[in-house]
């Protein structure tokens, strides 16, 4: 397979490379403790704006797990609220102005989101608390599936892109959705015949992929772990440069002649409006999260990469993120 050179890291440059392609939130704002006093802080509330089971909803909980093991917090309750790619979890966060007990666990596909669902809320209206992980993509197909590499599974969809379908768990603009275009990119695959199938979250691909109604899923690697080492998914390539240490013989899409690398992330927002306090007290709650050692033995186990960065330096991320991926929704004509 002829290689060129197409890479894509969602980070700072978000999506440029597609450019040429087709339950009540409010808590009693007394609740709790700041964590100065060098208690746990309690009363802390962490939505998930799509399924259970996803990479939103892995990410919120594990962090939620770990604050509360490295006596951070107390009570840390997460809670879905799925929608619109994300968007109506968006629209109740702007809506919970000054609200310093909600947080918003989010990630690139709710910027994609609240351009192709036309969401009146933006990310650019809320308060930027951290940015935590990045992460791989995964090319995954179901134990049963004809295509036993990636190369077999490309030359298939290159000879019949619009009957081979691939399924995302993020609405168009996000990141399952930037990958397998990107990928087709790349292969030489003109990306508005792509087949793309969108699922609000992995909770919800992981069934598709699983029940055959998408030939092939394209998402985070993490949302497939469990699957894998039950033998009931197959991960054909990863996106990352290096290959992963929790998937250690899957090939990276490069050493398979693809050159492609793709990265994913993930952060954590809350409401507009927030006291200076409350910002604090999530802020230096998540630092100390992120300086954990549980939260690094999670890292490891998941293979996520640590992206850490907060408050003004994630809000200026923030902002470069939601103009990259508007520019590349606009033209493909899905903003």
């Amino acid at each position: 397979m002829a290689t060129r050179r197409n890479v894509l890291v969602m980070g700072v440059a978000a999506a440029t490379a597609l450019a040429l392609a087709a339950c009540g939130a409010t808590a009693d704002k007394n609740e709790g403790g700041s964590g100065d006093d060098g208690k746990p802080v309690s009363g802390l509330r962490i939505m998930v704006p799509n399924t259970p089971g996803g990479g939103y909803d892995t990410t919120a909980r594990t962090a939620a797990k770990v604050m509360e093991d490295a006596k951070i917090a107390t009570g840390v309750q997460v809670f879905n609220l799925p929608g619109a790619g994300g968007t109506v979890g968006l629209q109740r966060t702007v809506n919970e102005k000054g609200n310093g007990k909600l947080a918003m666990q989010m990630g690139l596909g709710v910027v994609g989101a609240s351009y192709t669902s036309k969401s009146a809320a933006t990310l650019t209206q809320t308060t930027p608390l951290a940015k935590m992980i990045e992460e791989a993509g995964a090319i995954v197909v179901p134990k049963d599936s004809p295509y036993k590499t990636i190369n077999d599974l490309v030359a298939a969809w290159k000879a019949n892109p619009k009957g081979i379908a691939v399924g995302g768990g993020s609405s168009p603009g996000g990141p399952d959705h930037l990958l397998p275009m990107q990928l087709a990119k790349t292969v030489g695959i003109d990306p508005k015949q792509v087949n793309f199938v969108s699922y609000d979250g992995g909770g919800e691909l992981l069934p598709a992929v699983l029940g055959g109604k998408v030939a092939f899923g394209a998402s985070g690697f993490g949302e497939f772990l469990d699957q894998v080492e039950a033998g009931q998914i197959r991960v054909l390539a990863v996106t990352s440069e290096a290959p992963i240490e929790a998937l250690k013989d899957v090939p990276t899409l490069k050493s398979a002649g693809i050159d492609l690398v793709f990265t994913n992330w993930r952060g954590i927002v809350a409401p507009p409006g927030i006291s200076d306090a409350d910002k604090k007290v999530w802020i230096d709650a998540l630092t100390k999260m992120h300086d954990s050692a549980e939260w690094k033995a999670e890292l490891t186990k998941r293979g996520w990469t640590d992206a850490f960065v907060t408050g003004d330096d994630f809000g200026t991320f923030l902002t470069e993120q939601d103009k990259a991926v508007a520019d590349v929704l606009k033209q493909l004509g899905l903003a």
